[in-house]
């Protein structure tokens, strides 16, 4: 087989360029960082061991008030409170229909006797004298006491007011500080005592909540009567 002497030639020259090319390379050490590149340098770092996290305690004294700290912890416990009761009392029907009005000179003729009554009691023991209408005996049944009197001498708040009435018998009554006035329990003391318009109630305050009290009857003859 013939060769070209153009080919050879060429082919001559391109092995001289490949040989010379591999001379450079050994001589920079080229193989070498290749093959270094191609292997990874770096190793994995080893997995650190976490080491379980541990809470040191320590008792430590809390400060308390000196004014308390002596004393033991309080015990709560379920309280029944009972709510004062005013016992009914069975009364006797009242015919409204015929309602007893006093006259003027009637009415001022038991105030007269009711005041000089209040003069012969004991002045250690605040008293005053109440008149009564038809709101305090029939259908109200509602008995507002003397403000002057109810700030100086009656408690301050809602309490149970005792009427001891002449023979002896007491009546619990509903004493309303705010109104100034005797609510639950004073009808049945009207209705017991039979009230009528125009009577005179003497209340003596012969203890801090409990009154004597004094009537003083109407006249019946210079009554009227009012349908």
């Amino acid at each position: 087989m013939v060769v070209d002497k153009q080919e050879w030639s060429y082919e001559e020259c391109r092995r001289k360029r490949v040989e010379e090319n591999k001379k450079r390379m050994e001589a920079l050490n080229l193989p070498q960082l290749s093959q270094a590149l191609r292997t990874p340098s770096f190793k994995p770092s080893p997995k650190k061991q976490v080491k379980p996290r541990t809470v040191e305690k320590q008792l430590v004294v809390v400060r308390r008030s000196g004014r308390v700290a002596n004393k033991s912890a309080p015990v709560y416990k379920e309280v029944l409170v009972e709510k004062v009761m005013i016992p009914r009392r069975i009364s006797k029907h009242r015919d409204l229909s015929n309602r007893v009005y006093a006259s003027d000179e009637a009415r001022a003729d038991a105030l007269e006797k009711a005041d000089k009554l209040e003069s012969g009691l004991e002045p250690d023991f605040p008293s005053f004298i109440k008149s009564m209408l038809q709101s305090h005996v029939t259908g109200g049944f509602w008995l507002g006491l003397p403000v002057h009197f109810c700030k100086r001498n009656l408690p301050k708040r809602d309490e149970v007011m005792t009427l001891i009435d002449e023979e002896g018998h007491e009546y619990p009554t509903i004493y309303l500080a705010r109104k100034t006035g005797l609510s639950g329990g004073w009808k049945g003391f009207a209705v017991a005592h039979e009230l009528v318009d125009g009577d005179a109630l003497v209340f003596q305050l012969v203890r801090p909540t409990a009154f004597k009290v004094y009537i003083i009857r109407v006249k019946g003859p210079e009554q009227s009567n009012k349908l």
